[in-house]
């Protein structure tokens, strides 16, 4: 109320009638008009109605004899006055000469209240929600009336009903109403109510309809039971369909996260035939990397590398613009992972080539180096990385959740493969590192800079790990032994793909991410499905050990 602009159309309309109750001195005519603001007042209305209840709302005779709702403003000057707010219009109360007055709060009549005055005002205050513009918070209400099954505020919801654009939101107050009618209604009313709720496919009705079904069968309400039995036949449907297209969902996800963790390590491993045991390490440069990052656009980062102290100072956004910091944190995590990746393929990696066990136990020795140099740089304990607000919420279809950034992850997968393909197969480099994979003495002879097409290579597929690493995270918590929870993931999902292929890569991920949601849907109990899953490409590698798809690479030749 205080320092209020003018309002809008809809806000004038509420105050009007706020401002007719206030000078009534009818109490039946005031609970009319209170009540009629159930649907359309909103937040609005329960800000100013809340004063009203609180004798925070004043009547200041005028001196034509006319009552006029005022507010008074908290600060006082020094004879003890305070401005007054007209409610009717939220602007200052003038006098004849137009010129704001000031009131004394002890000279000032009180708008009164009765019991059926306040019950009004509360009950509007409790439907206040329902006009919120947040159509979470709407939703949110609708549910709890719905909770309450009070049958006065039918008249509410259903008026609400007409006014309602969101067809969630509608669909939400279909079900409240026909919720509230099964517990208060009639015979018909009810038996209508379990059609609605069954052609709805309501899930949280489920124990009002078996309620009904036990209640109806023991009165011998036929009719009711069968139809209350019926409604719960079409949810179980429903049920079984948003079950069955949610773990779907999660399966893609979930593949597509191992996607993108082990994309890199088709390059590396796959391609250059490089056993890299530090890939897990690699992305989790890229993890640090989004975390350093975030702390640049916030408050800043303070860290102590072998003992030394230093300060990153930082940006202090809000709102869109600390939104914004994971937009730039991805080609940063590319561009430090594919630096690391470049430095271990020229001091390690390249001595190693065509030595594939020297090559695991050395990249093992310089992951454990790597994560003790995160211990020591970032501390023991995981760092929290913000998400975006715009990769926090999730859209609701039918029942089904579909979170952002599982979203997120399903098109960043597919834009990394499209580039990696695009990359591979349509740019200088592409054709470099193919020749040199294929034949690599052949492209030597025809003044290919192998080692140089080999630093490239290995530094693109460590790139690719620091992009897992920005999204995953968003997942969870960053720390120094992040890598290794997805290592053998990424080496099984690469191996039964097959050793080089890509495309066998992708395939690869989707499957397992599948298989194993679904295994853990049918079965319930996450550890014996990943134990089947780990048990499946076992023997799938018995039958296949090649993999999904065999391609021919310097790894075979060798």
């Amino acid at each position: 109320m205080r320092g209020a602009t003018a309002p809008d159309a809809a806000q004038a309309s509420i105050r009007a009638t706020i401002d007719q109750a206030l000078t009534s001195t009818d109490s039946a005519e005031q609970t009319k008009l209170i009540r009629s603001l159930s649907v359309t007042g909103g937040p609005y209305a329960a800000q100013i109605l809340a004063l009203w209840r609180e004798g925070n709302i004043f009547l200041y005779k005028a001196p034509d004899g006319k009552k006029i709702p005022v507010t008074l403003v908290e600060t006082k000057d020094a004879q003890g006055l305070q401005a007054a707010i007209k409610v009717i219009d939220g602007t200052p109360l003038t006098g004849p000469d137009g010129k704001p007055i000031s009131l004394k709060f002890s000279l000032l009549e009180s708008a009164e209240t009765d019991a059926s005055l306040r019950k009004a005002i509360k009950d509007v205050n409790d439907m206040a929600a329902l006009a919120d513009p947040d159509v979470k918070l709407r939703i949110r209400a609708v549910q709890s009336v719905a909770n309450e099954q009070n049958p006065a505020k039918l008249p509410a919801l259903e008026a609400r009903l007409t006014l309602e654009q969101d067809p969630l939101v509608k669909r939400t107050i279909h079900e409240s109403i026909a919720l509230i009618t099964l517990k208060t209604g009639e015979m018909k009313q009810r038996i209508a109510a379990c059609v609605e709720l069954g052609n709805l496919g309501s899930i949280p009705s489920q124990d009002a309809l078996k309620a009904t079904v036990t209640s109806a069968t023991k009165e011998g309400q036929a009719d009711l039971a069968k139809a209350a039995d019926t409604a719960l036949s079409q949810i179980a449907s429903h049920v079984t369909f948003v079950n069955t297209i949610g773990t779907m969902f999660r399966g893609l996800s979930l593949g597509s996260i191992l996607l993108v963790v082990a994309i890199g390590l088709a390059i590396t491993f796959g391609l250059m035939g490089v056993i890299n045991m530090a890939h897990g390490e690699l992305l989790v440069v890229g993890a640090y990397t989004t975390y350093v990052v975030q702390c640049i656009f916030g408050p800043g980062l303070a860290i102590s590398p072998f003992g030394f102290s230093f300060s990153i100072p930082g940006f202090h956004a809000t709102g869109a613009a600390y939104d914004a910091y994971f937009i730039l944190a991805l080609p940063f995590s590319f561009i430090m992972a594919a630096l690391v990746g470049v430095a271990l393929e020229r001091c390690v990696i390249r001595f190693l080539y065509s030595r594939p066990l020297e090559s695991l136990l050395a990249t093992w020795g310089v992951s454990l180096l790597l994560q003790q140099l995160f211990r020591l740089t970032f501390g023991s304990n995981n760092v929290q990385v913000d998400s975006p607000s715009w990769l926090s919420g999730n859209w609701t279809v039918n029942d089904i959740l579909f979170g952002w950034n599982r979203v997120f992850v399903i098109v960043f997968a597919v834009l990394i493969i499209v580039l990696t393909w695009l990359v591979l197969n349509k740019t200088p480099l592409g054709l470099l590192i193919r020749a040199v994979m294929q034949k690599r003495d052949m492209a030597a002879c025809m003044g290919v800079r192998t080692e140089r097409v080999n630093m490239l290579t290995f530094g693109f597929g460590s790139g690719l790990a620091g992009l897992a690493g920005a999204f995953l995270s968003q997942v969870g918590n960053v720390g120094p032994s992040l890598g290794q929870s997805y290592i053998v993931d990424s080496f099984m999902t690469v191996v039964v793909g097959g050793v080089g292929n890509i495309i066998g890569t992708v395939i690869s991920a989707l499957g397992i991410g599948i298989v194993d949601q679904s295994l853990q849907q049918i079965l319930g109990n996450p550890v014996l499905g990943k134990i089947l899953v780990l048990g499946a490409i076992i023997l799938f590698l018995q039958w296949k050990p090649q993999g999904l798809f065999v391609t021919k690479s310097r790894s075979l030749e060798s």
